[in-house]
């Protein structure tokens, strides 16, 4: 996601009723702690994205999955007052949303158990994808979480020295915390929830 000062934000923090009073209707826009993040993706983002996209579409018609995927969903997990994350990948479960509380009326999840999969892309605020979204992400038991770093721009503490592309693979393991597996150049991803993926980190970051 990247953050730009371009644009105006506003100062004082905001609460999600509030934040989908102004904002709720752009998917530009996501809130983190009571701060609005206007999010304008490169055009390299978008394609690594949408690449992602594409392989676990895949995935999920041949393996006859009840899921779906969405682009930048509104997800607001129901034990936060002022977060709201819009998520550059998801994948959810068409069954878990006639638990959804809000989907009739508008495209928001509340619920981490509508959501199956999650895949971020990296850009220049890359902070929010390493921690704060790694943090809640695991948090709300969410099985798998994809961080695309397509460009290398993440902390040496995440990916390294030299800094380079990574793709980290989170999996929640039985304890409930993620299991880390950063991926570079010719390795291969694995994937729990979808094993019949063949492809290598560089095919998933190389289009950026």
């Amino acid at each position: 996601m990247t953050f730009t000062t371009d644009r105006p934000i506003q100062q004082k923090p905001l609460n999600v009723d509030e934040f989908l009073s102004q904002y709720g209707g752009d998917k530009r826009y996501e809130l983190i702690d009571g701060e609005v993040f206007d999010l304008e993706p490169t055009g390299p983002h978008e394609q690594v994205a949408s690449f992602i996209t594409k392989q676990v579409s895949v995935q999920i018609v041949v393996n006859e999955h009840p899921w779906a995927i969405l682009q930048r969903p509104l997800f607001r997990p129901s034990g936060s007052a002022a977060t709201a994350f819009r998520p550059d990948v998801a994948v959810i479960d068409e069954v878990a949303l006639a638990e959804e509380p809000l989907w009739a009326e508008q495209s928001i999840l509340t619920r981490a158990e509508s959501i199956k999969f999650v895949a971020e892309v990296v850009s220049s605020n890359w902070q929010n994808d390493y921690a704060r979204k790694f943090e809640d992400y695991e948090a709300l038991g969410i099985a798998e979480y994809w961080i695309a770093d397509y460009a290398g721009l993440g902390g040496v503490y995440h990916i390294g020295r030299p800094k380079q592309p990574t793709l980290t693979v989170c999996q929640l393991g039985e304890d409930g915390r993620y299991e880390k597996l950063l991926l570079r150049g010719e390795q291969w991803v694995a994937s729990r929830l979808f094993p019949g993926l063949r492809l290598t980190a560089a095919q998933v970051l190389g289009i950026g």
